[in-house]
């Protein structure tokens, strides 16, 4: 069973909870973050740590 537990705060697409397991991160200002999204920030986190790796 799918429970609709708020909304992400980057795209705000709605996010679950299904079969007791959120679909998303719980961010510590108690905000959501859905998967997708937090996938995206990973990679771009990624890419600038290696752009800056390149400079030095």
């Amino acid at each position: 069973m799918d429970e609709l537990v708020g909304s992400c705060v980057r795209c705000a697409h709605d996010v679950y909870c299904t079969a007791g397991f959120l679909n998303g991160i719980l961010l510590h200002n108690k905000n959501i973050l859905c998967f997708n999204c937090k996938d995206s920030l990973n990679a771009m986190i990624k890419e600038e740590s290696l752009e800056e790796e390149n400079q030095n």
